[in-house]
């Protein structure tokens, strides 16, 4: 394959020497006319003239019809169309509510903790599975242990994290697994 010269195609190429006149061949186009600017200028003129005369135009049409002043006759005085200002206030409860006290019952009972909690991400057959799930959960910065689990049909690998205090923080992790997209995790309670 013959190499090919990369900078010899990047330099401009000569302009084309200009040919003999197509007047001598017959073929002579008419130069072209100079543009019209009177044209432009007439035009604008109107378009002013017009916009001139349509605001004089709106000038001479009569304002919008008022209606005329009412005559104030003076054996009427004139009457507020507003109801009569009562004088006492009839509503009571600010009164009743500035020297009444209200009843709080407290409960002094402290709410036992439903703790602990453990979150399990993921329940699989092979040990391989399970550890290949661990090591995602790694990856995204959390701790998490394969449990061995016998039960009536068969043996569970499962990936759990925890335990955890409250309920809240299992949650705020679980959160940050989904936002790495590791989803299907639930929380239990470990006892």
């Amino acid at each position: 394959m013959p190499q090919k010269d990369y900078v010899k195609t990047a330099r401009p190429k000569p302009k084309a020497k200009p040919k003999a006149s197509n007047a001598r061949r017959g073929n002579a186009r008419p130069p072209q006319r100079a543009s019209r600017p009177w044209l432009l200028i007439m035009i604008t003129v109107l378009l002013l003239g017009g916009f001139g005369w349509f605001l004089w135009y709106l000038n001479l049409q009569p304002a919008t019809p008022q209606q005329p002043p009412a005559e104030v006759s003076k054996s009427k005085p004139v009457v507020d169309d507003f109801p009569v200002k009562p004088i006492a206030e009839p509503y009571q409860y600010i009164k009743e509510l500035e020297n009444k006290e209200v009843q709080v019952e407290v409960d002094t009972t402290e709410r036992e903790p439903q703790g602990p909690f453990q979150m399990q991400c993921g329940s699989f057959r092979q040990a391989e599975q399970a550890e290949a799930m661990r090591a995602q959960i790694a990856f995204a910065g959390f701790a998490s242990a394969v449990r061995r689990t016998e039960g009536t049909n068969g043996i569970w690998y499962r990936v759990v994290l925890g335990p955890y205090d409250s309920k809240r923080q299992a949650t705020a992790d679980r959160n940050r697994l989904q936002q790495q997209n590791i989803n299907g995790c639930q929380i239990w309670n470990w006892t």
